[in-house]
């Protein structure tokens, strides 16, 4: 069973930074854009960032020049740097990867930017 398998996610300061890593597990031929998601409560999951196998990059705007995506194709693995975390940036972030040409979802992990 192909899954995705996330880690990093928690408690901070708003200022302070995480690094959330998300890593494919199970037997797969093909892995495509790979990306994050989050989801804050009472509102719509919206795209964060993602990367394409190629290396193309598409950020939102209000993460743009404070987060940073990246992936390691040789560990079926895409991060996700999240700096100058703010408090509206408080959410379940999704891992998202197309995987076998079918989009999976990783479980989620809690982000919290609060003094």
């Amino acid at each position: 069973q192909v899954q995705l398998v996330e880690s990093g996610g928690g408690l901070v300061q708003p200022g302070g930074s995480l690094r959330l890593s998300c890593a494919v597990s199970g037997s797969f031929f093909s892995i495509g854009t790979m990306g994050w998601y989050r989801q804050a409560p009472g509102k719509q999951r919206e795209l964060v960032a993602d990367i394409t196998s190629l290396g193309i990059i598409k950020y939102a705007a209000s993460v743009k020049g404070r987060f940073t995506i990246s992936r390691d194709n040789a560990k079926n693995t895409v991060y996700l740097q999240m700096n100058s975390l703010k408090p509206e940036d408080t959410a379940v972030y999704y891992c998202n990867a197309r995987l076998n040409g079918l989009s999976t979802w990783g479980q989620g992990t809690q982000v919290t930017a609060s003094s």
